[in-house]
């Protein structure tokens, strides 16, 4: 099998990394493309996956869409070339329309419910289109539901480890109080309009009075009053921080879900709501979302208030809970490009853990 794989965050990278690793162990030809965002190149690097970048990062919507039409053509370009049997990627619209020029199948996943621009140029053109169970939308018959999560194609216990020795990389204690904060830059397509903190320097004040160290990782340039606040813990060590953090506090979906299955309680500050992280809260309690008009103020409130609490262990208990409901996505992923590519799989991804 010949497999094209599509990169366009970060993100993207850890979600397919170990399949990536799986299918070349089992003989198949992986190839993997990327559009530059943020740290996508040097987390490719890091997990020593070959790769070529096609394009650049973008800073607006109308940069985005001359980024984007100049990675399709190239990757178009590539997999003519290739040859390949399946084309897959997360969201995926240039996937799926390269795919359908050269005769490949595509596999989407996708569990942004609100990203109706990627939706409409993407899921009319793929062949499979998988999504949690928690997915709030309307797919149709090439819909494939799973019991997970993205994040846990790379967090799950059997993927993951933490390392406590990141708390000294971060000049930590391992009794030091601390929360991990991330901003957005509210930049993709999908997140036009949208917003989060309404001041992230009184935000970062109020943690700190409440006793806590806050590590910030940006997309953004900092205000000055921050920029020692900045993380400078490595991306790719960045998941350890987060499972010895006391709390997540922040804007971004992907980093607050990470906090969640890792066991670390997450305050998502966001406008918007998707259907995975109101399941991180009502099913497990693991996740605190704050979207309406004074998510800044009720956000902060509860996020100090986990900070003075401290841990008796409910975050582990709620973990172990969820764990026990959900599988390791990896399986998913590579199951659903051997069976759209016609190999038959030896695998059960879909069963939730029994024990």
């Amino acid at each position: 099998m010949r497999v094209i794989v599509t990169i366009q965050h970060p993100a993207h990278v850890h979600f397919f990394k170990h399949a990536i690793a799986e299918l070349e162990a089992d003989g198949h030809d992986v190839f993997v493309f990327a559009r530059e965002n943020e740290v996508v190149s040097e987390l490719l690097d890091r997990y020593e996956i070959d790769h070529e970048i096609l394009a650049g990062e973008s800073n607006s919507l109308l940069s985005l869409a001359a980024v984007q039409a100049t990675y399709e053509a190239r990757l178009l370009a590539r997999a003519r070339r290739i040859k390949p049997d399946v084309i897959t990627a997360i969201g995926g619209p240039a996937a799926t329309h390269v795919a359908k020029l050269v005769g490949a199948k595509s596999v989407v996943f996708y569990d942004t419910e609100h990203a109706t621009l990627i939706k409409m140029l993407a899921y009319p053109f793929a062949d499979t289109v998988c999504t949690p169970e928690c997915y709030d939308g309307d797919v149709g018959s090439k819909k494939i539901e799973y019991p997970g999560y993205h994040e846990l194609a790379y967090l799950h216990p059997d993927r993951f480890e933490p390392d406590p020795s990141v708390l000294e990389d971060a000049g930590l204690e391992p009794d030091d109080t601390f929360v991990v904060m991330r901003l957005s830059s509210w930049d993709s397509s999908h997140d036009m309009g949208q917003g989060g903190f309404d001041d992230p320097v009184e935000a970062v004040r109020r943690l700190e009075d409440a006793g806590a160290t806050v590590l910030i990782t940006s997309e953004v340039p900092l205000p000055e009053a921050l920029e020692s606040n900045r993380t400078t813990t490595s991306p790719e060590q960045m998941h350890h921080l987060l499972a010895y953090a006391d709390c997540f506090v922040g804007e971004g979906a992907t980093m607050a879900a990470e906090a969640a299955v890792l066991g670390t309680p997450a305050v998502y500050v966001n406008s918007l709501s998707l259907g995975y992280m109101r399941e991180l809260e009502e099913e497990y309690g693991l996740v605190f979302n704050f979207n309406g008009d004074d998510r800044h103020v009720r956000s902060l409130e509860k996020a100090v208030s986990i900070i003075e609490a401290g841990d008796d262990g409910t975050w582990n208990r709620r973990r172990e809970r969820l764990l026990a409901d959900r599988i390791d996505v990896t399986d998913v992923i590579v199951r659903e490009l051997e069976t759209v590519a016609g190999i038959d799989p030896d695998r059960s991804a879909l069963a939730a853990n029994a024990d």
